[in-house]
């Protein structure tokens, strides 16, 4: 089965292509935008097919990034990864941006619990734990800082995500760090959405409302007939 996964949840524009039967990237492409996902997902999809020296027709799954992310870029992944499902017909596999950090921290730390926790600004965090067999046990959620470091000493986690430092430098030392970036390796999200196979159709995993807001001021009163 050849999948094609894509992550618009952060600052890159990335898509590959996997072989899970033989359990081998094929192609890819990574662009690391901020913002313009929009812009540049289509031609980074035809640029890792092309590497891969498949097409569209070639392909038995799309897999994509579904947050913690940027509002907007997780708009763009999730609604391309559907609208190329439903055109080709094959199914759309939804993988959090969290799993895919704790993934790629547990490759490098087999056996340990990982706490997956990404900045959120208005001091918040976005975490999850993932225990010893990479299995989910707390969140996806919205915690403070505190909590955080209360859960990752409880556990003895690993900790991953851009809140990993800020973390560890609240709990003390002896404490690992994995991947400290905002999303994980593209080809992780291929792996994952592979050993998951095909679920409800994805969709964006926002932990809280979007910054931007209509101002009241200017919301026009709907008029009576």
């Amino acid at each position: 089965m050849k999948l094609l996964a894509i992550d618009c949840a952060a600052n890159l524009c990335a898509a590959c292509v996997y072989d899970a039967a033989a359990k081998r990237e094929l192609g890819r492409s990574v662009l690391d935008l901020g913002k313009g996902h929009a812009e540049h997902l289509m031609a980074v999809i035809g640029e890792a097919l092309q590497e891969a020296a498949t097409d569209y027709a070639g392909l038995d799954a799309i897999a994509v990034s579904v947050g913690p992310g940027s509002f907007t870029g997780l708009r763009v992944g999730v609604s391309t990864a559907r609208g190329l499902a439903l055109a080709l017909k094959i199914p759309a596999i939804g993988v959090t941006t969290l799993e895919a950090l704790a993934a790629d921290a547990a490759s490098a730390f087999r056996g340990r619990a990982v706490l997956a926790a990404l900045d959120a600004g208005r001091e918040e965090i976005h975490a999850a734990l993932y225990d010893e067999t990479s299995v989910l046990t707390y969140g996806p959620s919205v915690i403070t800082l505190a909590e955080a470091v209360a859960v990752a000493t409880e556990h003895s986690a690993v900790l991953a995500g851009t809140a990993a430092a800020s973390i560890a430098a609240v709990a003390g030392p002896g404490f690992d760090l994995g991947p400290r970036t905002a999303t994980a390796d593209i080809v992780t999200y291929a792996r994952l959405a592979a050993a998951k196979g095909a679920g409800e159709r994805p969709k964006p995993l926002y932990l809280r409302g979007a910054d931007a807001k209509p101002q009241a001021g200017f919301i026009l009163s709907r008029q009576r007939d």
